[in-house]
């Protein structure tokens, strides 16, 4: 099993409280129903954004490995999906913003992903 594979299937398992539901690459549903949420879906690259390139001298990144470090850097998108009780805004929120917390919590414990990445990630 190759190094991205292994890091994508650990970033499945992580255990984030509060989020039941955890699908990893190959088991990503068509179709995610209410009763599913809320859950994390791992999936390789980045989330559809209409921008060609976010920040400027994003579109072209050199890689070389012959003589140089072994290091790539690639999009992976995490999505993180909840559906609230409520649409008022200071009833969802809360929940959201606890979420959010538990997730990072859950990173922070596990920041290498069980050592199958040579750097913490970054993520917005």
């Amino acid at each position: 099993m190759g190094a991205f594979r292994l890091a994508l299937e650990q970033l499945a398992q992580l255990n984030v409280a509060g989020v039941s539901q955890h699908y990893g690459m190959d088991a990503v549903p068509a179709r995610v129903l209410r009763s599913q949420l809320p859950c994390l879906l791992v999936l390789p690259g980045a989330v559809e954004d209409n921008r060609l390139f976010k920040q400027r001298g994003e579109g072209f990144q050199a890689v070389a490995f012959s003589g140089g470090g072994r290091t790539l850097t690639v999009a992976v998108t995490h999505l993180l999906l909840a559906a609230p009780a409520t649409y008022r805004q200071r009833d969802v929120l809360p929940q959201l913003i606890d979420l959010v917390d538990a997730y990072t919590a859950a990173l922070a414990a596990d920041v290498l992903l069980g050592d199958t990445l040579r750097e913490p990630p970054r993520f917005q």
